[in-house]
C-alpha cells in the first residue's frame, strides 16, 4: 500500500506566531496530533506535535505565551505519496517520531501517523491469519 492511500489528507497548518495554546486547540478540533507550521522566515515547513505541546507544558513554560516557532522542528523528513507505508513506517522508526508529512510537489499533500500504519497493516494482517476451514 501506498502513502498517499493511507495518509489523512486533513492538514492543519499554522503559523509560527501562533501560542501552544492555540496549537493544542486546533490540534484537538480537528482531533490531529500535529500541525504543519508555514515560517518562510524561517525556511520553510516545520511539525510541531502533540509531543511538543506536552514537553513545555511539562517545562513549566506557559502555553498562553511560548510560540509554535520556538518548539516546531524543521530538520523534518519528508514522505512522497508514492513511498510505500513500509519506507513511512521505516523512516518514522529510523528518525523516532510519529508524524511525517507528505509533500506533494513540494507542498503539503497530507501527513501520515503511526495510527495511519497500522490501520491499513492490521486488516492485512487479520487476513493472513485466517485459516480455510
Amino acid at each position: 500500500m501506498l502513502v498517499r492511500e493511507a495518509m489523512s489528507t486533513v492538514v492543519l497548518t499554522i503559523g509560527p506566531a501562533h501560542t501552544l495554546r492555540q496549537a493544542a486547540a486546533l490540534m484537538s478540533a480537528r482531533r490531529v496530533g500535529a500541525a504543519v507550521v508555514h515560517d518562510p522566515d524561517a525556511g520553510g515547513i516545520g511539525i510541531l506535535t502533540e509531543r511538543d505541546v506536552l514537553i513545555s507544558v511539562g517545562l513549566g513554560q506557559d502555553p498562553d505565551t511560548e510560540r509554535a516557532h520556538a518548539h516546531t522542528t524543521t530538520d523534518v523528513v519528508f514522505a512522497a505519496p508514492s513511498w510505500t507505508v513500509e519506507e513511512a513506517a521505516r523512516a518514522m522508526a529510523h528518525g523516532g517520531f510519529r508524524h511525517l508529512i507528505v509533500l506533494d510537489r513540494g507542498e503539503p499533500a497530507g501527513i501520515v501517523s503511526v495510527r495511519d500504519i497500522i490501520r491499513c497493516w492490521a486488516p492485512a494482517r487479520e487476513r493472513a491469519q485466517q485459516v480455510p476451514a
